[in-house]
């Protein structure tokens, strides 16, 4: 079974003030923190969940291993002819490879890059469309986690884009156990709360079936 993974978006946090974001997500409880291409290595231990929205990921690779993402998560519109060389290069260079899908990528397009010799090992479902935040969550998308966890039950699968406790449960119950939340964890009077929430509703779902 895939562990419940909450990642606080930094997207949404304070960036005058990362470094003190990023321990207080991590004081907080996230597993995870989410990262839209910038790097807190110098000022976290926490792994980093790094999800580039570029046209060229290959030419990231380098740079973001040694700026110390821990994840490395790229859309799979930009990389049909090269994923498997780009996997590679990936995890020679210590990071965990993703691939993402924005909301009108048929799920089938990412089949391939999880059953490969070579996988990725992480398949984040877009539930809005990239590039900003505090955008409303797209519940249609739950078909293509669905399919995901009834083929890969194993499988890390995150979901990022308007989640929060009023849309958690349709996502945990769809089969999503990485859950990437900003505006509603940073914006939130308790955060600590929020992301125990949301790692309930993930942890719940996962014992019901």
């Amino acid at each position: 079974m895939a562990a419940a993974k909450i990642a606080p978006s930094m997207l949404s946090s304070d960036f005058a003030n990362l470094a003190s974001e990023a321990e207080r997500m991590v004081r907080l409880g996230a597993d995870w923190l989410h990262m839209d291409i910038m790097s807190l290595r110098k000022h976290t231990k926490a792994y980093l969940d790094c999800h580039l929205m570029v046209t060229n990921p290959s030419d990231y690779v380098e740079p973001m291993g040694k700026a110390g993402a821990s994840g490395f998560t790229f859309h799979i519109e930009v990389a049909k002819d090269n994923w498997q060389e780009l996997i590679q290069n990936i995890k020679s260079k210590g990071m965990r490879p993703g691939v993402s899908l924005r909301p009108g990528t048929p799920v089938e397009d990412v089949l391939p890059l999880v059953e490969a010799e070579n996988p990725v090992e992480l398949v984040l479902v877009m539930t809005v469309e990239p590039g900003f935040g505090g955008q409303k969550f797209m519940p249609e998308m739950m078909d293509k986690v669905r399919t995901l966890r009834k083929k890969y039950p194993c499988l890390d699968i995150e979901v990022d884009g308007g989640l929060g406790p009023s849309t958690i449960d349709v996502a945990a119950s769809a089969g999503a156990n990485c859950i990437v939340a900003g505006s509603s964890i940073f914006g939130a009077a308790d955060p600590g709360e929020v992301i125990s929430v949301l790692r309930k509703s993930v942890e719940g779902s996962q014992n019901k079936n």
